[in-house]
C-alpha cells in the first residue's frame, strides 16, 4: 500500500497525498545487489528500480520481500493472464490441509504502538474470518505462522511482507513501520492500520496487487508495471474479478492516509475463489 508497505515500491503523487504498501522514496541504489540477483529479480517479473537488500532477502516494489528460495523457485502453474486491473495471485498458495488455521502473533517492539497495533491486528483477522474461507486466522502468543513486528524507518514504506513458500507455508512476517502510524485507538486509526495489516497478510497468503499491471492506477505518477512474470512468483488472474479498474480493492498498491479499505465485493470473489 503506498505509504504502502515495504513490499511495494510505489510511485507517489505530488506532496505525498497518497500512501502505499510501500512507497519507498529514499532513492536507494540497487548497485549493492549483485548482477546475478538483479537478473533473478527481473526474471520473476519485478522491477529492480529501488531494489534494496534487507534482512531476509531483497525488498522490491515497495513492500514485497523476495528471499533466496523465491528467487530460485520454479512455478507450479503455467497460467497467467495479462490485462488491466484484475486481481492476481502468486503461483504458490497456502496449503489449507497443512494450515487450515494460520496462527498470527504480534511481537511489537514499540510499546507506544502496542494498543493500536493489537486492536488493528484483531480487526484484520476479523475481516478474513468473516468471509468463511477454507483457511482462517487465529491470534496467538506462541507458535505463530506469521509474526507482525514493528520497525522504525524514515521512509515512505508503510510495511512489508512476502509470498507463500513452494511447500504451502504462508510468508512468516509482516513488518510495520511505526514512523507512519498514530498510537491512538480511535476507530479511524485502527481501521487504517488494519487495512495495511490485512493487505500485507494478503501477500503472505499469495495475493498480488490488484493494479500490478499499472501501479499508477492507485499510486499516481507514470505508468509502472510490476512485471509480466511467467516464472517464479507469477501473476495468475483470478476469474470473476474486474477487467477494468477497481478503486477500492484491499490489494491496490497504494492507499491514502487514514483510509479504510475493508474487502469489497470483488475482493470477496477473489478470496473465496482462491480459498
Amino acid at each position: 500500500m503506498k505509504k504502502i508497505i515495504r513490499t511495494f515500491a510505489a510511485v507517489c503523487v505530488a506532496a505525498m497525498t497518497l500512501t502505499a504498501c510501500s512507497k519507498d522514496v529514499k532513492n536507494v541504489e540497487s548497485n549493492d545487489i549483485s548482477e546475478s540477483t538483479l537478473t533473478q529479480i527481473k526474471a520473476l517479473g519485478f522491477s529492480t528500480d529501488g531494489a534494496q537488500k534487507v534482512a531476509g532477502g531483497y525488498l522490491v516494489e515497495g513492500d514485497i520481500v523476495l528471499n533466496d528460495a523465491t528467487l530460485s523457485s520454479n512455478p507450479n502453474s503455467p497460467n497467467m493472464v495479462v490485462a488491466k486491473e484484475e486481481q492476481y495471485r502468486t503461483f504458490n498458495l497456502v496449503s489449507t490441509s497443512k494450515h487450515p488455521v494460520i496462527k498470527v502473533a504480534l511481537n511489537n517492539s514499540s510499546s507506544q504502538h502496542e494498543a493500536a497495533f493489537s486492536a488493528s491486528l484483531d480487526e484484520a483477522i476479523r475481516r478474513y474470518n468473516a468471509e468463511g474461507l477454507t483457511v482462517s486466522f487465529q491470534r496467538v502468543t506462541t507458535g505463530a505462522d506469521i509474526t507482525v513486528v514493528a520497525f522504525y524507518e524514515v521512509s515512505n514504506t508503510l510495511g512489508s511482507s512476502g509470498f507463500p513458500t513452494s511447500t504451502g507455508d504462508p510468508y512468516n512476517q509482516v513488518q510495520m513501520n511505526t514512523y507512519h502510524y498514530s498510537t491512538g485507538t480511535t476507530t479511524t486509526n485502527v481501521n487504517y492500520i488494519a487495512t495495511i495489516m490485512a493487505h500485507e497478510l494478503g501477500h503472505c497468503i499469495g495475493f498480488r496487487h490488484t493494479d500490478y499491471m499499472n501501479r499508477a492506477y492507485s499510486c499516481g505518477g507514470r505508468k509502472q508495471n510490476e512485471g509480466q512474470a511467467n516464472t517464479g512468483v507469477g501473476a495468475v488472474y483470478i476469474p470473476g474479478t474486474p477487467t477494468s479498474g477497481d478503486p477500492n480493492s484491499w490489494m491496490l498498491a497504494c492507499v491514502g492516509s487514514n483510509v479504510d479499505r475493508p474487502f469489497n465485493a470483488n475482493d470477496k470473489i477473489a478470496l473465496s475463489y482462491v480459498y
